[in-house]
Formats: structure tokens, sequence, C-alpha cells
């Protein structure tokens, strides 16, 4: 019978490039005695065929049934130390960990003063770079060692070393609690969503206050200011105060600029930051600073010295795409953003291994949007079927609830309004048993509902009366978070002017750049 699930090991032989695969097989080859094993053989094999099928690699005779578990973990285990040798994942961490293996063994060996030396020059690196928990292992390691030999080359060694560990132990200790609080706050962004009520609001303000630990800013380092940062992003999210995520985002993304080093460290860090930092200008319209944002980080990932491999290159792929499609919303430039529909689905199809569901249903609900901007509402009912279709939508059902309600907009300006009461009964069944109907899609809803009794003649007071209603929940704390996924008041002022819905948004920017 044929296995069609994700098989670990296939999925890892999948993910490697011709030069990964070439190397693995030089590193093989470097024994003799390797060139007829039975695990380059099921390599091979693995390479070659389109999906997992273990009943193939039975009948293939490389391997019993019995062996086969075996095998497999021996050559996932071998593509990973091929894997680590490669020059391309060779960064200043791995190297560390490297020299703390090697003055392990010496250790081991008892070449105490060899394994001595090699830590202390680890132990210089690991604290230059912000490998602090490295380095806590390095002199924990160091302690051992004095204990067995003792060296009289430096005075007060004892010392020396515990007032080391204390102070890595005190910064690691600071660091964990930081990024616990930036944990669960994105935890509760994920179950909970944006705040809905003073009551919501005042339960994450006293859980913020009380789980930030103290801390003197003149005393944290790159790694736990980067935490404190992000902790801070994660409430101002939660709050729905976008000039304050803009606040800690930039904080975050200077940290990066002012120690480059340390975006070549931690690549992911720094793609994550700018995202967020370009989300919150998003949020805030701010448009001049948001191209200069979205161009300065294309031109630091287009680089030769920024680092590459599939899961940067995948983050890197969501993060420009998403942001581009965003600043055409920004500046109202729908048709000219149309280009980006080919190449965001190539590389969906390109990097789907690695992008969850979630950001690709994300990145569909965009190119949605970008058509409905454009006026051809039937591509975007198209791409709103992708997300309203997917059954496997558990997180942000937020985006399935606006991915509705934006679909009976399109199906209205389409003038495919045959079947809008069936699916304004399912949209409005939904919102209710997802617990969200929020003012301003009652409003919609409401609206929707009431077209067909609405005269010809009566349509332009209708879509002023809808817009003076909407107007007052615009600034709202706890309703806005609506017109950031639809900005129905833009298009309610395009029907109201006569103007398309593009004109209306890119005379705004034009007021915002002013």
């Amino acid at each position: 019978m044929t296995t069609v699930h994700k098989d670990a090991l296939f999925v890892l032989v999948k993910s490697l490039s011709k030069s990964e695969k070439r190397q693995f097989k030089l590193y093989v080859g470097r024994l003799g005695v390797n060139t007829d094993a039975k695990f380059l053989a099921l390599f091979n094999l693995l390479d070659k065929i389109k999906k997992y099928d273990e009943k193939s690699i039975l009948d293939s005779g490389i391997v019993k049934k019995t062996q086969l578990s075996n095998l497999k973990a021996h050559l996932y285990k071998q593509i990973l130390v091929s894997l680590r040798l490669n020059p391309v994942n060779q960064n200043i961490r791995v190297q560390i960990r490297e020299q703390l293996d090697f003055a392990t063994i010496l250790y081991q060996k008892g070449l105490y003063k060899q394994s001595l030396k090699l830590l202390d020059k680890a132990k210089a690196i690991a604290i230059e770079n912000e490998e602090k928990n490295i380095a806590y292992e390095i002199v924990e390691l160091e302690k051992i060692i004095e204990t067995q030999y003792i060296t009289r080359s430096i005075p007060d060694r004892a010392n020396e070393l515990a007032v080391q560990a204390k102070n890595l132990s005190a910064m690691n200790v600071m660091t964990s609690k930081l990024s616990n609080l930036s944990l669960q706050l994105y935890g509760i962004m994920l179950k909970i969503g944006y705040v809905q009520s003073d009551a919501d609001f005042k339960r994450i303000k006293h859980y913020f206050e009380e789980h930030l630990p103290k801390y003197d800013l003149k005393e944290l380092g790159f790694r736990e200011k980067l935490w404190l940062y992000k902790a801070h992003l994660w409430y101002s999210f939660l709050i729905q105060d976008f000039v304050s995520s803009y606040k800690y985002a930039s904080k975050w993304v200077d940290l990066f600029y002012e120690q480059k080093e340390q975006i070549f460290l931690n690549p992911v860090f720094f793609l994550k930051g700018n995202h967020y930092l370009l989300e919150s200008l998003f949020y805030v319209k701010y448009s001049s600073q948001f191209r200069q944002t979205l161009e300065k980080l294309e031109s630091v990932v287009a680089g030769k010295d920024f680092p590459k491999n599939d899961n940067i290159t995948s983050l890197a792929f969501l993060y420009l795409n998403a942001n581009k499609l965003n600043l055409h919303f920004l500046e109202g430039t729908f048709h000219k953003g149309l280009y980006l529909v080919k190449i965001v689905e190539f590389g969906i199809n390109k990097h789907k291994d690695r992008i969850d569901a979630h950001h690709i249903m994300v990145l569909y609900y965009k190119i949605a949007c970008l058509y409905f901007g454009d006026g051809d509402h039937k591509n975007c009912i198209v791409y709103l079927n992708k997300i309203i279709n997917n059954r496997n939508l558990k997180m942000r059902e937020d985006l399935m609830c606006f991915a509705r309600v934006l679909s009976l907009f399109a199906h209205y300006e389409a003038g495919m309004d045959y079947h809008l009461e069936v699916q304004l009964k399912s949209t409005y069944k939904f919102l209710l048993k997802m617990n969200d109907l929020h003012e301003v899609q009652k409003e919609m809803i409401k609206f929707l509902r009431n077209l067909g009794n609405i005269y010809p003649h009566e349509l332009q007071d209708a879509f002023q009366e809808l817009h003076a209603r909407l107007k007052l929940y615009e600034n709202d704390p706890y309703e806005k978070r609506a017109f950031l996924y639809l900005d129905i008041i833009s298009w309610l002022e395009s029907h109201l002017e006569n103007k398309p819905v593009a004109q209306i948004i890119r005379e705004k920017a034009m007021a915002y750049t002013r």
C-alpha cells in the first residue's frame, strides 16, 4: 500500500540543493567501503522518486522491512552530518559549538591545558557575538577542568570564573524572562487576537506589567534588548497601539543596523523585525517611510554577504512580497501591483514545504484585495474561495471572517447577486459561530441584506448613511481592526464620489504624504 504522508527523511532529501546532494555523495565516498552502502542506495532511490512510497522501496531489494526503520534513521543522521560540514552552514554559532566539542574531547583525553586554551578562545568569540548561553556552558566546563588541573598562570582563577558564571547566568535569566513574556504574548495573540473591550485591555495590561522583569536598559546586551523590544511589540499589537508597535519595531531593527554583524548571525530575527516594522508602518499609513524601509530591506537581502539557506530564502520571499503588496494598497496602485500575482504564485509553489498554510492564505487574501481594488471582482472571488474553502485553516479565524465579508462585496460589485442571500446567511452563521461579530461587520451585513429593498434612486442615500455610521467606528480602539483588513470606507467613498476605489486611496495617500 502506498504511503502518501510526508515522511521526514523524504522531505529532507527533497529539500537538498544540487550542491548539497553532490557534497553528500562526496562525504559518503570519502571511504571506499561506503560506495555500495545500503544507505547511499536508499538516498539515490529517494532522490529519484516523486512521492514517498514504502512499497517501492521494499520492492527495490535495498533493504528488508525489519531493517528499513534503522536504515532510514542512519541515512537521516548522515545527511545532517554532511550538511553540518557544508561551508554555507558554518556560522559563528556552529563554529563556537564545534570548538566546545573539540575542547570536551581534549578534556576527556586528559589534555587539560590544550582544552582550556581552546575554551578561552571560544568563550571570547561567544561573548563578542552575544552567544551567552554557549559562553555559560564554556565557563562551566572551565570550572570542571580547573578543579582537576590547577593553572598558576592567572591569579585568582577560581574567583574570575565564578564572577563570569554569575554575570552570564544573570543575563541568561533576564533573556529567558523576556523571551518567555514575548512568547506568551504571541500565544495570546494567536489564541484570542486583539483586545475587544476595556476588560480585555485591563487584563492584558495587568499581565504584561506583572510579568515584565525590572531592568536597567544600560546594562542590557543585544540579546536582552531584542527580547525586550519583541515583548513590547506584541503587547502593542494586542492592544492595537500601532504607533507604539512602530516605535518598538524600529528599536528592534535599529539594534541590527547598529551592530551589523548581528544581521549575518541572526538573519531570521532581522527579517522578522523588518516585517513587523513594515506591518506597523502599514497600519499607521506612513507610506513614504514604508517604501524606504522596504527598499533598504530588499537591498540588504540581495547583498552578497547576506546568509543564504532554504529557511532564509523562504522567509525573504514571504516578507518581501507580502509587503510589496501592502505598498500598493497604501498608495492605491492596484493595477501596477498585478505583476506580483505570478511571482507570489510561483513562490508559494516553490516554498510550500516551508511556509505554513496560514501565511499562504494571507498572501491569497492580499491578492484578492489587489484584484478588488483594481475592479477585477471575479478574480478577487477566485482567490477568496481558496481561503473560504480551506477547511484546515484553524488559526486566525479573523482572516476567514473578512474573506467571507469581502466575498459578499465582490459578488455584489460583479453583479453576481443572484445567490447573495444564501451567502449572507452562511456568512452571518459563521460570524455568530466564531463569536466575533463586531459592530462594523453588523453594519456591513445589514447594508447588504437590505440592498434588495432599496430602489436604484435611493442607493446613493444608502451608501451615504452606511458611510456615516462606519466613520463613527474608524478610530474606535476595539472596532478599527475591521478597517485593517478591508478598507470599506474608501469603497463607499468611491461610490459616493463616482470614482474608482484606487483613485480614492491614491488621493488619501497623497494627503498623508504631505
